[in-house]
């Protein structure tokens, strides 16, 4: 009887730890949810700008890698809201790194330079590295 007590403790303690880890797994994927639902809007925002000249483009550094620094720069057309766009980009960089310090994510901490120069071509600005 006290064999199958600790056997029955052991199963319910095992269950316990493996549900909470789901639950952590499935946070985390929530989260990242979150944060990739706002890339998509950054996206969309972004690539309703034209441009006619280069004078209209512009870049903005996008993301926050556990190292530090930007994951990559956007390239966007000033006719947009911009102002949007910086506070959109603003919260993605801040929940990014939270996420990054929350969840212990790694990266290769390499450094990402931003473009030398953005131009407008063919009514879209490009950037040029």
């Amino acid at each position: 009887m006290r064999v199958l007590k600790h056997i029955l403790k052991t199963i319910v303690i095992l269950a316990t730890i493996s549900c909470s880890n789901n639950s952590e797994v499935s946070q985390e994927e929530g989260e990242r949810l979150e944060l990739d639902n706002l890339k998509e809007e950054i996206e969309l925002l972004i690539s309703k700008g034209t441009c006619t000249e280069n004078t209209s483009c512009n870049f903005i550094a996008f993301g926050s890698k556990p190292c530090g620094g930007p994951w990559s720069y956007l390239v966007f057309s000033t006719s947009i809201d911009v102002g949007l766009l910086k506070e959109k980009v603003a919260t993605y960089n801040k929940n990014e790194a939270a996420f990054n310090i929350k969840w212990n994510i790694l990266s290769d901490c390499s450094v990402v330079l931003p473009p030398t120069q953005v131009t407008c071509v063919n009514g879209k600005c490009t950037a040029i590295y």
